[in-house]
């Protein structure tokens, strides 16, 4: 069989080189740490890359007699459309991991949606589609997250039934987890009726967080006026060397809002902990 073809690669490029014919080939890879010039960046910097090797095919040749060795390389943005068009296996350089087989097709549906809020012409585009990308997901999930939803519902209804159970066998797990048992079958709630559901969505964000973080197509695409790279920390300032984004503070205070808003189970020390 032999080497079919060979590379380097990091988050949003590749080299990938192809002998026209496999062969037998040793492969070496190692990093190697290169000054930029101040011309390369703002001011004059070590950066880490990797020097890769492939060796010749195991040919003799006669004298006066000469041999010509045929490459095919790629050198170019992992844009997943795009090594996916290349030959062969090499559309395997996308790799998203174990939920890939959700992230292709996210990142598809994020090219069309960046086309459909006009594209180039738009320079928030990709923003937008991030933006509409998340509602479809949640739209799409909605059945599962309701159902959720309910079940926590029900439960918190229980609690204080539960606590009775709690109080009235304190020294009988047994029997309390068959009262809790019969209680729940009385309510038709299921215990694992609030976690099945969010299991699911699981894979799906998964694959949504990776395809996210490999999409060379969000390099320097701004949005929201402030964030001036989509695919970089949206860093304004630092305040005693600690970087200050503004997106995880909107985020964490949506989250903190949707749990206040959410049913409530357990007791107020398990309330706490999820809060924290």
């Amino acid at each position: 069989e032999g080497l079919e073809f060979s590379g380097v690669e990091n988050q949003f490029f590749a080299t990938i080189v192809t002998p026209e014919k496999p062969y037998p080939a040793t492969v070496r890879v190692f990093p190697k740490t290169v000054t930029l010039p101040a011309s390369r960046s703002p001011e004059t910097e070590e950066k880490k890359v990797f020097n890769s090797y492939l060796s010749l095919p195991a040919e003799s040749l006669a004298p006066g007699k000469d041999l010509e060795i045929t490459y095919d390389i790629f050198i170019g943005p992992k844009n997943n459309s795009l090594i996916r068009s290349l030959d062969g296996d090499k559309g395997d350089v996308m790799d998203y991991g174990l939920f890939g087989w959700i992230s292709r097709p996210l990142n598809w549906t994020l090219n069309k949606l960046s086309n459909l809020f006009g594209g180039e012409g738009n320079s928030w585009s990709f923003g937008w589609a991030i933006v509409a990308l998340t509602l479809i997901i949640r739209t799409i999930m909605w059945p599962l997250h309701a159902k959720s939803t309910r079940t926590m519902k029900r439960m918190s209804k229980l609690q204080p039934k539960i606590k009775a159970l709690k109080e009235k066998y304190p020294d009988d797990p047994n029997k309390m987890n068959q009262e809790m048992m019969k209680l729940y079958r009385e309510f038709g709630v299921n215990p694992m009726g609030g976690c099945v559901p969010m299991l699911f969505q699981i894979p799906v964000f998964f694959g949504f967080y990776n395809m996210l973080q490999y999409a060379v197509e969000l390099r320097n695409q701004p949005f929201l006026g402030w964030v001036k790279d989509l695919s970089q920390p949206d860093t304004i300032t630092e305040i005693a060397g600690l970087p200050l984004n503004i997106l995880p503070i909107l985020m964490a205070v949506t989250m903190v809002i949707q749990m206040a808003i959410t049913p409530k189970t357990g007791d107020k020390m398990q309330q706490r902990i999820f809060m924290l």
